[in-house]
């Protein structure tokens, strides 16, 4: 029962609801989320909050809205959990997503990513 409910949260993207992906671009930390996952293969919740300089629970809640939503998935790994973009989003939402990292502002140099993971990265 639980496999089906696991399942279940990733199929989200083929079907995307559109209320749902704006109403979780509507957040400016989840934008940005969005914009640095879109920069990678996937990224650990540990990354991501360390380039946002935000508390660890808030950037995974904004990762859980995103999850919800179908815009990215999740991986557990151990204890880290590593997030990427849903591979079966639709393309007109994949170009909206791209389309709004290029209007960001640029990331302030104050926090940029670490090129040393903070965990075991993809299993091989």
């Amino acid at each position: 029962m639980a496999r089906l409910t696991a399942q279940r949260r990733e199929a989200p993207a083929a079907g995307l609801d559109e209320q749902a992906f704006f109403d979780a671009l509507a957040d400016p930390i989840r934008r940005r989320i969005l914009a640095l996952l879109l920069g990678a293969d996937e990224r650990c919740v540990c990354e991501l909050h360390g380039a946002l300089a935000a508390p660890q629970p808030k950037v995974s809640r904004h990762l859980g809205v995103l999850r919800e939503a179908g815009l990215v998935l999740a991986r557990r790994n151990g204890v880290w959990m590593h997030y990427r973009i849903h591979p079966q989003l639709p393309a007109w939402a994949l170009r909206v997503l791209i389309h709004m990292r290029d209007g960001l502002p640029p990331e302030p140099e104050t926090n940029p990513i670490s090129a040393v993971p903070c965990g075991p990265g993809p299993t091989p």
